[in-house]
């Protein structure tokens, strides 16, 4: 499954503005953060990109892209419809193609010399399915993902066959769902922002759209809780860290992250111990 498309979501009323916002990059250069997910991205082989905004966004989002604008197709949600519909109004640029799938609240670091998203790529290649990529999370976070129930594929590491999807599960429903074997106590597999998917998500999505028994909201997690009944579906634990600069904090998290993976790491090791060290003369 070779993936040559791209979608970042980003239209979210609490989401449309975070891609807008700048950060210095690992190569000490500021960007934006939807200029960071573009290089992301493009480190995977895709340069056909499609940017899911709020009506009246474009400008803004051709400015923040840079030379980035380039590769991207803005397309706009008219009506919020839920998340799952935001993934298919780009069902007319991905057309029977396979895609990846990534949030614009989210920025990524890779622990090795590959890119999260080529790591996920390259993931879905071999396979020949969907894969989306998972992060072993604490129970305590389970209200900001979605997670998913499986198993580990024999001799594969870091490899799950997804059996359920469930989105921001109680504690209880985890427990009773969602139980990984080889996992900690009190921690559940829970999506990075990063899925590698076949042209049938966007058919099912399509169906919940059109269903006239539905509540006229698109559900990503049960489009792709179908998807495991329906074919293959992969989760695979990558090499590297999500930040979610939605959170509390986010961005400075991510900022920091950045700051320590990049070319500048002792002069921002040297600038966090000068504030911790004047922080403790001040109390």
């Amino acid at each position: 499954m070779k993936i040559l498309k791209a979608i970042i979501t980003a239209a979210g009323k609490s989401q449309r503005t975070l891609p807008l916002q700048t950060l210095v990059d690992r190569d000490g250069s500021p960007k934006s953060a939807l200029a960071i997910l573009a290089d992301e991205i493009i480190s995977a082989g895709i340069e056909q990109i499609a940017v899911i905004i709020s009506p009246g966004d474009a400008p803004a989002y051709t400015a923040a892209a840079g030379p980035h604008a380039q590769h991207m197709q803005f397309i706009e949600q008219a009506q919020p419809l839920g998340y799952g519909h935001a993934v298919y109004c780009a069902h007319s640029f991905t057309n029977s193609d396979p895609f990846l799938l990534m949030v614009g609240d989210h920025l990524y670091i890779s622990r090795t010399n590959t890119s999260c998203a080529r790591q996920l790529t390259e993931t879905a290649a071999a396979e020949n399915c969907s894969v989306s990529a998972v992060q072993a999370t604490h129970e305590s976070k389970l209200p900001f993902y979605g997670s998913v129930g499986g198993h580990r594929i024999a001799n594969r590491e870091r490899l799950y066959q997804i059996q359920t999807v469930i989105e921001k599960p109680t504690p209880t429903e985890a427990e009773q769902k969602l139980i990984v074997p080889g996992l900690r106590t009190g921690n559940y597999l829970c999506f990075f922002g990063i899925h590698a998917l076949s042209p049938s998500l966007m058919e099912l999505l399509g169906q919940q759209l059109n269903d006239p028994q539905h509540p006229r909201q698109v559900n990503l997690s049960a489009a792709l809780s179908d998807l495991a009944r329906r074919e293959r579906y992969l989760a695979s634990e990558l090499l590297g860290r999500r930040y979610d600069i939605d959170r509390r904090y986010g961005l400075l998290n991510a900022q920091l992250a950045l700051g320590l993976a990049g070319k500048d790491r002792d002069e921002v090791l040297s600038q966090l111990v000068e504030l911790l060290a004047q922080s403790q003369v001040q109390s």
